[in-house]
């Protein structure tokens, strides 16, 4: 009976010490020439361009950023610095944003 509590007493902790553990994201920052915009249902998608020739299809939207204070729209030519989860699609790059580190 006492090993019995012990051993669920162990099984217990080892289950919590699982659960808390953190899982790794693929949150990145990409920095780049905006070449287009595309206007969708609750935000929209940018084109970004990096200096290594990278082509990313940024989705920003205003729940992604945090809320309306964050939010900003990005023009064509503008040179800006989005920071999100990266996936790929076939042969494309996309992210999703954030957080707008920057805009010049």
């Amino acid at each position: 009976m006492k090993n019995l509590k012990r051993i669920s007493l162990l099984l217990v902790v080892m289950v919590l010490v699982v659960s808390c553990t953190v899982t790794k994201s693929n949150t990145n920052t990409i920095a780049g020439k905006v070449d287009a915009i595309e206007s969708g249902k609750d935000g929209y998608t940018a084109k970004i361009s990096t200096d290594a020739k990278e082509v990313y299809f940024a989705t920003i939207s205003i729940v992604n950023v945090g809320g309306p204070q964050n939010y900003k729209v990005l023009k064509i030519g503008d040179i800006v610095s989005v920071k999100g989860e990266i996936w790929k699609s076939e042969d494309e790059n996309h992210i999703k944003v954030t957080q707008i580190v920057s805009v010049k």
